[in-house]
């Protein structure tokens, strides 16, 4: 089953694990897997806090981890769930972006973490990810009601400045036979857009809106498939016809899928690191020679009702080992829950992830054993 004589994955086993930030009687989490919650420079820590039984209103908390100090950056935020929270992530060392519905609109705003300046950057969107060290993110459409916002948007956090790569009208053109087959309809927009970590490329699902008042629930809108472009060339690379739960590769070059498969950008041919190891959720080490995934572990042998875990894979060896185990039955009760979605720092140090058990939805980050 798990393997734990892998001298790669070997660091992480005896990890050190505890919550981020002092105060417990709240919930903590981070936004999702394809984002890391800690600066680039490892200086600061954000994530959103909420004492709401739900976790679908609170506030952006910054935290200092030199001295575990914290600032609110945003408060009475309202979040479409507890699941991705505000979508909130690090733009540079100097932004941290996020959205909000909580007026009659979603908002997409920058706050500046040095003097908590806050801009919009965009109204009546909502916030897909960037790529932290770049000055770009990705804005689109609700997806169960877009109105006009049905294409695909990036804004510059520093300028504001707004640039259209590509429109619903050109994937639809593009792959014709596909769109017409899986939504039987031309009525869609784009969404989810994640950009690759040179901010090059970038993925995609396309939607079908049910064109409803709200975004709760998993059928107010149609979405499927991942549609991958070139951002610098203007081209289309390749359609992969389902989504599973996808993240970059650090290169650029592939993506990695639930299942802990690999699916290469150039041939669409796919490789599965291990068949054995649990995945959910499964996103890279900035080396590329390790990745890090979540599942519900309950019907395994090793585990018990409710139990999730978070192992740590090879990139090279069919080696992977469990970091931790937990019960996540608990925490936030949002329509939508929320998953630990665990993803490394920019330096590939330390491993943030949610659990959600007993009361509360807590943040934690796991800092491996010296060798």
């Amino acid at each position: 089953m798990c393997n734990r004589a892998g001298s790669i994955t070997g660091d992480w086993e005896h990890a050190r694990i505890e919550p981020v930030g002092t105060i417990l009687n709240r919930h903590t989490l981070h936004s999702y897997f394809v984002t890391a919650p800690e600066s680039p420079n490892g200086k600061w820590v954000v994530f959103f806090a909420s004492t709401d039984p739900t976790a679908e209103r609170g506030d952006l908390i910054l935290l200092e981890r030199s001295s575990g100090k914290e600032k609110v950056l945003a408060s009475g935020i309202q979040a479409e769930d507890a699941h991705r929270g505000a979508c909130q992530q690090w733009i540079t060392n100097r932004y941290v972006v996020y959205h909000d519905g909580s007026g009659n609109e979603w908002i997409v705003y920058a706050v500046e973490i040095a003097t908590g300046e806050r801009h919009i950057l965009a109204r009546d969107r909502q916030l897909g990810f960037g790529a932290p060290q770049h000055p770009w993110v990705p804005v689109y459409g609700k997806h169960w009601n877009p109105g006009p916002h049905r294409n695909l948007e990036l804004i510059q956090v520093e300028t504001g400045e707004v640039h259209t790569p590509v429109t619903a009208d050109d994937v639809i053109n593009h792959y014709p036979e596909w769109i017409d087959a899986r939504f039987g309809s031309r009525d869609l927009s784009i969404f989810f857009p994640v950009l690759s970590p040179d901010a090059k490329k970038v993925f995609f699902k396309m939607a079908k809106p049910g064109n409803g008042p709200s975004c709760r629930g998993n059928a107010v809108s149609d979405r499927e498939g991942k549609v991958v472009f070139n951002l610098e060339t203007n081209t289309f690379i390749r359609l992969f016809e389902f989504w599973g739960h996808p993240s970059w590769q650090p290169d650029g070059s592939g993506i990695l899928e639930k299942g802990n498969f690999r699916e290469d950008l150039d041939s669409g041919h796919t490789h599965t690191y291990s068949e054995r190891a649990p995945s959910n959720h499964p996103s890279y080490h900035p080396s590329g020679q390790l990745y890090v995934s979540d599942a519900d572990v309950s019907w395994r042998e090793y585990g018990q009702s409710g139990e999730w875990a978070i192992i740590v894979g090879s990139c090279s060896e069919d080696r992977w080992l469990i970091v931790d185990q937990f019960n996540q039955q608990g925490g936030a009760s949002s329509w939508r829950r929320n998953h630990p979605h665990p993803i490394f720092n920019a330096a590939g140090n330390r491993l943030y992830y949610n659990v959600s058990r007993g009361d509360w939805t807590r943040l934690m980050v796991a800092t491996p054993a010296v060798p």
